[in-house]
């Protein structure tokens, strides 16, 4: 802050030294008006116009608003649904019955020698008694009454320490810590209360190791079937392991998820995990640095361009925005509704008069949002704003973002990524982080498989018992 005097000294140096000080003025207001600018725009965003999730909005009444239209159904089943009431067996495990009083409630009469006349049914459904069952092997031996050589009888497969916990143990374990996500401490506690078995968090992390050793060929077969789908999705989340920030991948299809860590983001961490690079399909993502650098045919998430669009629309009060909005909305629900009918593409004539709003649109937008002006001397690329930024990605790569409007193959966004995602950033929130690489190595890859057997239907706990049989589930790479 200039002092009276200090303005008065500079004030009687004459003219330039009064416009030099005003235009440094003028450059601090300008880059404090910049700044003051990105800091409320970082305040506007949230999950319903921003990638950030919901977990980080404020709490302020009415500040999301979602971009789904409401259906207009009341809550609850809708007409037609097929509920799933409880129904009586026709072989119950257990049959208790219970006889009628010796003597008639109304008059005193004898019952003793009377016929049953019939009985009504009621079923509980319990669970038996929770224990564990010991079977011991006895590799039985026999002395040849000719040379003496004892033959002994052979042990099963994996029956190889004098006392051990089996298979199925093994699973629960593994299904209640990579696909319940319960920490560790936890699972061990249950064991101890369910089962009274003193199953260690260590003797934990070795049946997890062992599980992912038995995965590697199953993992290798679950990113072959990748490498070979039509449509691909690829997505990154930070993780914490061992204190640090490193970043899960994941890359996936309807039937297929691979899970892999890497300390980088970019490209070095996906050509690492060799899914991508090899990937001739059509790649759906959200446009991060990394993934146009591949040669295969490229799709881009427009649930992103939606919450873009509306940050643009609220924040800075274009048109146009809202307009690209209704465009994308209105050109996703008409490809739903030809594909209800069994169409593979829009008609022609749908499809040029759909490029002529999108293109006027764009125009519209560019002519809001003029290019940054440069001035005389200036280095360097000169900052663009958000808006024109976007309109930028939406004019040079609308084939990518309209790939869902030609090929009825590609979806409308990248949820199928986001969703394999999510349960990864709840184990996270309630596991909290892996204490070492290896420890978040066994987790993606043993969690891969999990997410592979229930986009497929089979039954998680029983797939996983195979996987310590030496037998692990060979995934169908795809539909049948």
């Amino acid at each position: 802050m200039l002092t009276h005097e200090e303005i008065q000294a500079i004030y009687d140096q004459g003219p330039e030294a009064v416009i030099a000080l005003v235009e440094q003025l003028l450059a601090r207001i300008a880059e404090f008006s910049s700044r003051l600018k990105e800091l409320e725009e970082r305040l506007a965003k949230d999950s319903h116009n921003s990638s950030k999730p919901p977990s980080s909005d404020s709490f302020k009444p009415n500040k999301t608003r979602s971009l789904r239209k409401p259906s207009g159904r009341k809550p609850g089943g809708q007409p037609g649904h097929q509920g799933n009431t409880l129904p009586l067996v026709d072989t119950p495990d257990l049959v208790v019955d219970h006889s009628p009083p010796g003597q008639c409630r109304s008059c005193g009469a004898a019952l003793e020698n009377i016929p049953l006349g019939g009985y009504e049914r009621r079923q509980v459904f319990d669970l038996p008694e929770i224990k564990l069952e010991v079977v011991e092997h006895r590799a039985q031996s026999k002395e040849c009454p000719c040379c003496h050589q004892v033959n002994k009888g052979e042990f099963p497969g994996g029956v190889s320490n004098t006392v051990q916990y089996g298979k199925k143990l093994k699973s629960l374990g593994v299904y209640l810590l990579d696909y319940q996500l319960l920490p560790y401490e936890r699972t061990s506690q249950f064991f101890e209360d369910v089962f009274g078995a003193s199953l260690s968090e260590g003797s934990l992390h070795e049946v997890v190791k062992a599980c992912y050793e038995g995965l590697e060929q199953t993992e290798e077969a679950i990113k072959e079937g990748i490498r070979q789908a039509e449509v691909g999705h690829f997505d990154e989340t930070g993780m914490k392991v061992a204190g640090k920030l490193q970043w899960l991948h994941v890359a996936c299809t309807e039937r297929l998820t691979h899970y892999g860590r890497h300390e980088k983001r970019g490209k070095e961490a996906t050509d690492k995990l060799d899914i991508l690079p090899k990937f001739r399909g059509r790649a759906v993502h959200d446009n991060w640095s990394s993934y146009p650098q591949y040669g295969c045919e490229h799709g881009l998430c427009n649930a992103h361009h939606l919450r873009e669009l509306t940050f643009i629309e609220e924040e800075y009060q274009q048109g146009w925005a809202g307009k690209m909005k209704g465009l994308l909305v209105e050109i996703k629900g008409q490809v739903e509704e030809q594909k209800a009918q069994g169409a593979l593409r829009l008609e022609e004539g749908s499809l040029r008069e759909l490029e002529r709003q999108y293109q006027e649109i764009i125009e519209e937008g560019l002519l809001a949002n003029p290019p940054p002006e440069v001035k005389p001397g200036q280095r360097g690329r000169k900052k663009q704003s958000k808006a024109k930024n976007l309109l930028d990605r939406l004019s040079s790569k609308r084939e990518q973002v309209l790939a869902f409007m030609y090929d009825f193959r590609v979806p409308f966004d990248n949820n199928q990524a986001e969703r394999d995602l999510r349960m990864m950033k709840v184990h996270q929130k309630v596991s909290g982080c892996f204490r070492s690489p290896e420890g978040a190595d066994y987790f993606c890859r043993i969690r891969g498989y999990i997410s592979t057997l229930r986009k497929q239907g089979e039954q998680v706990l029983t797939r996983i018992e195979r996987v310590f049989a030496g037998n692990p589930f060979v995934p169908s790479l795809k539909a049948e």
